[in-house]
């Protein structure tokens, strides 16, 4: 029996597993989607979305598609400590903008993915397909190896022992050599992401970490492949995320 499909749950379980059913790959969802992602009965669940869209926590094209609405982003905003997060780290994302000319973005750990809560992106720069809200996966993304990398040995295993997704040919979907790249974030809290997630896309990326020296977020730039060296980028993003812990409260040491 399916979580969904258990007596008793309450109005609003049933309400977030609608909500939950849009991720970063599926940012668009028919009412037979919704049906087949939850196991919700199809009568509770176009119920349950037309009413979500009535209040502007879903929208519904003239397509019948349903999207994320604006009055469910605008209420995220208001989480306190995502929105210290991006207040504290703007003038620093500004300034890496400024300099790189780049995507300088900022994810946090939702569940089992990272999620943007921040970005800033250069005229110029390469196009891609995940906003600010999106959730990216935690095995081939730059931030969600960095936030990965620094979460409890347990979690990291559950993980890694489940499925791998293969985006492009240069996604790592062996464990052993993912163990040894997450290592290499924990001792340097820096990793360089090649192609992993989207086809010529690369990402450099170092870790936010707050006064009570627990990582709390991922700082990365995002570059077209071969466009720029990844050690240029290395000094000014390290400095970037050292600048944002210490405004944070943290201290070296801790």
């Amino acid at each position: 029996m399916s979580r969904t499909s258990e007596p008793g749950r309450s109005v609003a379980s049933r309400l977030s597993d609608i909500l939950f059913a849009f991720d970063f790959e599926h940012t668009e969802l028919t009412l037979s989607d919704i049906v087949r992602r939850t196991g919700l009965p199809h009568a509770t669940a176009r119920r349950l979305a037309l009413e979500l869209a009535d209040v502007g926590a879903l929208e519904r094209g003239a397509d019948n598609m349903f999207r994320i609405g604006l009055s469910l982003w605008r209420l995220g905003t208001l989480a306190p400590n995502a929105e210290m997060l991006r207040t504290t780290a703007q003038p620093f994302i500004e300034d890496l903008g400024t300099a790189l000319h780049q995507h300088v973005q900022l994810a946090v750990l939702q569940g089992d993915r990272a999620v943007v809560i921040e970005r800033l992106s250069g005229q110029n720069a390469i196009a891609l397909e995940s906003q600010v809200g999106g959730l990216l996966p935690l095995h081939c993304s730059g931030v969600g190896k960095v936030l990965l990398g620094h979460s409890s040995p347990d979690f990291i295993e559950t993980v890694l022992g489940g499925t791998l997704r293969r985006y492009t040919s240069r996604t790592i979907v062996d464990p052993e050599v993912l163990r040894k790249e997450l290592a290499y974030c924990r001792a340097t809290g820096t990793v360089v992401v090649r192609e992993e997630l989207s086809d010529g896309a690369d990402s450099v990326v170092t870790r936010i970490v707050d006064q009570r020296g627990l990582v709390v977020a991922a700082l990365s730039v995002v570059v077209a492949a071969g466009s720029i060296k990844h050690q240029a980028v290395v000094p000014q993003l390290v400095s970037s995320g050292i600048g944002i812990s210490r405004a944070l409260g943290w201290r070296p040491g801790i």
